[in-house]
């Protein structure tokens, strides 16, 4: 049996194990709250207010703030919670995770539509030209 964390080095992923879940705990209940429309209404005439209700870490707090995408998913966010901020600022899933992997939306869309990124050189840390210390 592999070690439960050799997905550690698949580059550029982020799994949300539980591990994560528990990191990301105080985070993606803040991110569920913007489900309602009183709390996204509260949340964006005063954010730092309203993100004072959930204790989460100073730098899950800054990612949040700087809308810091992949940074939310590092610190134990879940990708389909963050996205729930992304709707609060108008941006649909598609837009996000072409913002989150640095392409502009039709690049991204392509892609996807061509069948993904390719494999190559996406498998395992250890096949990028620095061994994945970048």
């Amino acid at each position: 049996m592999s070690d439960s964390n050799d997905y550690k080095n698949i580059p550029g992923t982020y799994i949300f194990d539980a591990e994560q879940s528990r990191n990301g705990y105080h985070l993606n209940m803040f991110c569920m709250s913007l489900r309602h429309e009183k709390n996204r209404t509260a949340f964006k005439a005063d954010e730092g207010k309203y993100l004072d209700e959930y204790p989460m870490t100073s730098a899950q707090r800054q990612a949040v703030l700087d809308r810091q995408w992949n940074e939310m998913l590092a610190l134990g966010g879940n990708v389909y919670y963050t996205s729930k901020l992304g709707a609060c600022d108008g941006i649909n899933f598609q837009q996000l995770a072409a913002v989150m992997t640095g392409m502009d939306v039709a690049d991204y869309r392509a892609m996807m539509v061509a069948g993904g990124r390719p494999i190559d050189g996406n498998r395992y840390k250890s096949e990028w030209e620095d061994g994945g210390k970048a």
